[in-house]
């Protein structure tokens, strides 16, 4: 066997179709019975597939993934696309979809090239240790593969229903940073009254940490907070960052003073808040966490209120993983012939294309720098 990619998400089929493209016989070994659940996962609210803006790189700061990114990023990535016969368009936010919205049109178009390429995809076979090869649980029983170059894609440690458990970390011998979650929900222990704004989204508000502002929406669940809204700021909150809510960002402080100042003397405060335009599920967080503030400071720099981040398989994705002094490129210094992409590595990035895009970037790069291997 000229080579074996142990997991069959974004980074590993890329890594597939690269070295496919150059001749190179690969097998795709899969634990789950079908690919890429965690991408179709994340394609039921829209494939968000990357973004068009100033500056892309920026947004992971890891520096070793900027080449990466380079050579294969949200152009390369429209027209990889483009390529599979999925047109894709650009929202207003710069964040670039396929027409068809969904992953499936895209992951069958991606699944016949890889066919045709000669790529032999095995599902039901997990990868259960290293013993003079590449050994696998599957239906068939005990398997070990001795490939010429293995590349490693078997994602971090979230959502674990879908295949990214984090169990391959007690196959490897090779240093880790500790998995963290990365894009992740609220935990907020509520009193009674807010039960009935379960499922409400918080629209229009900014998120405030000092003097950086973020505008997107979020939504109150029994759980706590969840949304685009809050995984943009994700990485700050865990590291441990006050963040304050600005209910009115369009508005001046003094000129929502001086509409709070028309209000009548002695009116409770749910008829002030429904006099000022405030929705429902906004004037619920400022009963919620506002009480006892002076009104403007409640709508302009509501304290936002939680205990901490929902639990780590709960995440859209993780940071840490393999630290990057591993590695010899994407090849482990300790694994000869061994390579790693996607989010098995100590990386992470918000959503909005970027998870996407670099995980479409580093198998590319893991398929180019093992192929020569692989055809030596």
């Amino acid at each position: 066997m000229q080579a074996l990619v142990i997991g069959a998400g974004p980074s590993g089929l890329m890594a597939a179709e690269v070295m496919g493209r150059a001749g190179v016989q690969v097998v795709v070994a899969e634990a789950k019975p079908s690919p890429a659940r965690k991408f179709l996962m994340a394609g039921k609210s829209g494939l968000n597939l990357t973004k068009v803006e100033e500056g892309f790189s920026a947004a992971y700061r890891c520096p070793e993934l900027e080449p990466m990114i380079a050579e294969f990023g949200p152009e390369q990535v429209m027209d990889w696309a483009r390529g599979l016969g999925q047109e894709v368009f650009a929202g207003s936010t710069g964040r670039v979809f396929p027409v068809a919205m969904k992953g499936s049109p895209l992951l069958r178009a991606w699944l016949g090239r890889l066919g045709a390429l000669g790529v032999t995809l095995r599902t039901r076979w997990r990868w259960v240790g290293i013993e003079g090869g590449m050994v696998f649980d599957t239906p068939e029983g005990r398997q070990v593969l001795r490939p010429k170059v293995t590349v490693l894609a078997l994602g971090g440690a979230s959502w674990a229903r879908l295949g990214s458990d984090g169990a391959w970390t007690g196959l490897l011998n090779v240093p880790l940073a500790p998995f963290q979650p990365a894009n992740f929900g609220l935990r907020v222990d509520w009193s009674p009254h807010m039960a009935r704004h379960f499922g409400q989204a918080v629209k229009g508000a900014a998120l405030c940490l000092g003097a950086r502002r973020e505008r997107g929406e979020f939504v109150i669940s029994a759980r706590g907070l969840e949304g685009g809204g809050l995984y943009a700021i994700s990485r700050d909150i865990r590291e441990g960052a006050r963040v304050t809510l600005d209910l009115f960002p369009d508005l001046a402080p003094l000129a929502l003073e001086a509409r709070i100042a028309r209000l009548r003397a002695g009116e409770t405060l749910p008829n002030r808040l429904r006099k000022l335009g405030l929705s429902a599920p906004s004037a619920a967080l400022v009963m919620e966490w506002g009480r006892g503030l002076p009104l403007a400071q409640a709508l302009k720099a509501l304290p936002l209120t939680h205990q901490g981040p929902r639990p780590l398989d709960e995440a859209i994705s993780v940071a840490g993983g393999i630290k990057w002094e591993a590695l010899d490129g994407l090849q482990l210094r300790a694994l000869p012939r061994v390579f790693v992409a996607g989010e098995m590595v100590d990386w992470e990035a918000p959503t909005g294309g970027y998870l996407l895009t670099a995980c479409l970037a580093m198998g590319r790069a893991a398929g180019r720098q093992a192929t020569p291997l692989a055809i030596s």
